[in-house]
């Protein structure tokens, strides 16, 4: 009888590229850089510190700045078609945080937000694979069709 997690990891198993291959149709990691950026200057402005050195000229621009970075991370992810004006916008979001809240988020959002927008501004769709990838990808093809080729899979017992 064969263990019973067999049949969960069997029906795991396809989730994953499904996954993988919705994350490599669109720029995910700079999103993600963007997105992390801003929410860690968004925690430095509410932190508790004798070392927050000033919100922003009027208040309101110490939030703002942050919360567009958030949302053209999310944007960025989410609709990558205009990935190109998202990470400008993230940029520039990013270098108008050093002015308006507490440095950058202390220089660490800053850097992730622009790093996120300079990667995403980089990332092209439709791209080849690289010869590594695209030779882990065939040999991955061919172990399937072996795995596959007259074996019917635990249907029943």
């Amino acid at each position: 009888m064969p263990a019973p997690t067999a049949g969960v990891a069997a029906a795991v198993a396809p989730a994953r590229p499904v996954r993988r291959d919705w994350r490599g149709q669109r720029p995910f990691w700079g999103g993600l850089l963007v997105t992390l950026g801003g929410a860690e200057i968004l925690f430095t402005l509410r932190a508790p510190l004798p070392v927050v050195l000033h919100m922003g000229m009027q208040g309101i621009a110490g939030y703002l700045v942050p919360a567009v970075m958030v949302l053209c991370g999310v944007l960025i992810v989410f609709n990558p078609a205009q990935r190109l004006f998202y990470s400008f916008m993230a940029v520039l979001a990013s270098l108008g945080s050093w002015l308006t809240s507490n440095m950058g988020g202390f220089l660490f959002g800053m850097l992730l937000g622009v790093i996120g927008a300079c990667v995403t501004f980089g990332w092209v769709p439709d791209q080849p694979l690289r010869r590594g990838r695209a030779r882990r990808e065939r040999r991955r093809a061919q172990r399937r069709a072996a795995g596959s080729g007259g074996a019917a899979g635990p249907a029943g017992a």
